[in-house]
């Protein structure tokens, strides 16, 4: 072949190629306008494969055309599904859920501390007045407690409520803590002001429908091996039943890395800050589970736009009934406070 020749057949390809795209466009443009259903465009392709007359393999054809097809389908199936309810397409602005004088998403980030476990009044207390005195007014602390191993201690239940709800009283703050069962998420609205719903509850779909059969605040926090994608459709769960005041708090997810309790994924702060208007804590604790990395994680949590920090707190660590190596004591607590505060992220 001559390279005349050559050339010649060059500019015929490129221009069948052209013909062929703009056909192809204009195929796609006119299935779209005809809004074909599944089975019609099945019935296209079995009648284009049976023009191939053995000059192309009727699987070919079917393959090509199934492209064109298949483009149409996912047009379709995006228009058709509606945006979550949590999204950013649903609400542009912010959620802000107020606690008393306390707002979370409204700009100024807050401090969420307390301890793992409430274990009596008189430790509560102790936590709660350190905590106020340095300007904390968001008390946390489990009532029940969800454990790994069902011989660990898991929790004074209701009356663990209660004494959260007598000290926050007494201090003015106002509290979160953990339900894990359907039937008391309407009762326990009488005793906290935010109803927590934990990692390993995350797809409990029974307990986020009767967290949205009522209107007190919930805390969900991310499943331990969730994707944002299904933590996004928790959240769903809760808000799509009526309850718009849901906040999501990244706690960390388990991965082959030992170093830290968990991974903090910092990077699910701004995405979820993108593709969700709810406000996104960072628990610090859970996710490292390091009491000398938790100040800058909590800087880096801020500092990525999260809404508020959770820290645990606790009058002895080393004695607590739950997670006792990784709760700060006070003194710990202080430098972890100034250290974040001086960083003018808090």
């Amino acid at each position: 072949m001559n390279q005349c020749h050559s050339e010649v057949l060059e500019r015929q390809l490129k221009d069948v190629s052209h013909q062929m795209l703009e056909l192809v466009q204009e195929q796609l443009r006119i299935v779209q306008e005809l809004k074909l259903e599944p089975s019609e465009m099945q019935q296209l392709l079995d009648e284009l494969a049976g023009l191939a007359g053995g000059r192309l393999e009727e699987s070919y054809v079917r393959e090509l055309f199934s492209v064109v097809l298949g483009i149409h389908a996912k047009a379709v199936k995006a228009k058709e599904r509606k945006p979550l309810l949590v999204s950013r397409d649903h609400q542009r602005e912010d959620t802000v859920i107020e606690l008393g004088e306390v707002q979370l998403g409204g700009g100024k980030p807050v401090l969420v501390a307390g301890p793992c476990a409430v274990e009596s009044y008189e430790q509560v207390r102790q936590v709660a007045a350190v905590l106020k005195a340095a300007g904390v007014t968001v008390l946390r602390g489990g009532a029940f407690k969800p454990r790994t191993s069902p011989y660990e201690f898991q929790g004074l239940g209701f009356d663990g409520l209660k004494i959260l709800k007598e000290v926050a009283m007494e201090f003015g703050m106002k509290t979160i803590s953990e339900i894990v069962h359907p039937a008391h998420v309407e009762l326990a609205g009488e005793y906290i002001d935010v109803i927590q719903i934990g990692a390993r509850n995350m797809q409990n779909f029974e307990l986020l429908k009767a967290a949205g059969d009522v209107q007190t605040p919930v805390l969900l926090k991310r499943g331990l091996a969730a994707t944002i994608d299904e933590f996004l459709h928790a959240a769903e769960y809760i808000v799509s039943r009526g309850n718009q005041q849901v906040m999501l708090i990244e706690r960390g997810i388990r991965t082959y890395e030992k170093a830290t309790r968990n991974t903090l994924d910092i990077s699910a702060v701004p995405i979820l800050k993108q593709e969700s208007h709810l406000p996104v804590l960072v628990d610090v604790t859970h996710s490292t589970g390091r009491k000398e990395i938790m100040a800058p994680c909590a800087k880096a949590a801020l500092a990525a736009g999260a809404d508020g920090v959770m820290v645990e707190v606790h009058p002895n660590p080393a004695a607590a009934l739950s997670d006792a190596a990784q709760q700060l004591d006070f003194e710990a607590f202080g430098r972890f406070y100034a250290e974040v505060k001086q960083s003018g992220l808090l």
